[in-house]
């Protein structure tokens, strides 16, 4: 499940709600069937966990993280941990304080992941990685959920990332959930249709989501890109990326 949605729409909230560090909401949540504000410590052994902020202590070392992990982790794993360090060219003895920031976020996803979790819950996992460290990190996700046992809660603002690993988009703005639909679903069936003002007067304003008026053209979301050409002779009609989808979602009029 790929979350997105722009700053303050309420993505990190709702992660830290469903990880019991924030206690006050209404509703319910469950992991695995199981209340996490009565039974967080049943489902945490099988949850990996990668926040916007780093959260370990700067003087450690990853193999100071290795000896406090088999503490926390009945699953803790060396081995693959210091197979993912040797994979992600990290070093074993340098203190946290020292390494870049992606050297930090690489540090933080091969903790996650070396425990075995059945669920990992992701808060911009990817950001501040270089294109081909982000595309190993992707690979490594793939592999994950590969065998359709495990899953993915994955908020992040590089919705390319998403649209290579997603199989469903949930988009909230303002705390609320604007749209809710496998990832297949937005990219092949949205689109967004460019066009003149005369041609945006002849559309009827059930056919479209929203739209956003530039200095030249309009530019209107749609849901059926099919049953749109059918009915329309607009000839600009491009596929749409979850990237547009949010823009028009939140920045577009009705």
């Amino acid at each position: 499940m790929g979350f997105i949605g722009e700053n303050g729409a309420g993505k990190t909230t709702t992660i830290k709600a469903i990880l019991d560090i924030i206690k006050e909401f209404s509703g319910d949540i469950k992991i695995f069937g199981l209340d996490v504000k009565k039974e967080m410590s049943k489902v945490q052994e099988n949850i990996g966990v990668v926040l916007d902020d780093m959260f370990f202590p700067e003087i450690l070392t990853p193999n100071d993280l290795n000896t406090v992990m088999k503490g926390i982790y009945k699953n803790w794993d060396s081995n693959l941990y210091f197979k993912y360090l040797q994979e992600f060219s990290l070093p074993k003895d340098k203190q946290i304080k020292i390494l870049s920031k992606g050297m930090r976020k690489k540090l933080e996803i091969i903790v996650s992941l070396s425990h075995h979790p059945k669920f990992l819950i992701l808060d911009e996992p990817t950001s501040g990685l270089d294109p081909i460290a982000r595309n190993d990190v992707i690979k490594i996700f793939q592999d994950f959920i590969e065998n359709g046992e495990c899953s993915i809660f994955f908020s992040s603002h590089i919705t390319t990332d998403l649209e290579h690993i997603a199989d469903y988009i949930t988009f909230i703005n303002n705390g609320e959930i604007v749209l809710s639909k496998t990832c297949d679903e937005l990219l092949n069936d949205y689109a967004v249709v460019k066009c003149t003002e005369k041609e945006f007067k002849m559309i009827d304003k059930n056919d479209y989501m929203k739209y956003l008026k530039t200095n030249h053209e309009y530019e209107c979301l749609i849901e059926n890109k099919k049953t749109f050409k059918i009915k329309y002779k607009i000839t600009t009609i491009d596929n749409a990326s979850l990237e547009s989808i949010m823009l028009i979602m939140i920045k577009g009029e009705k």
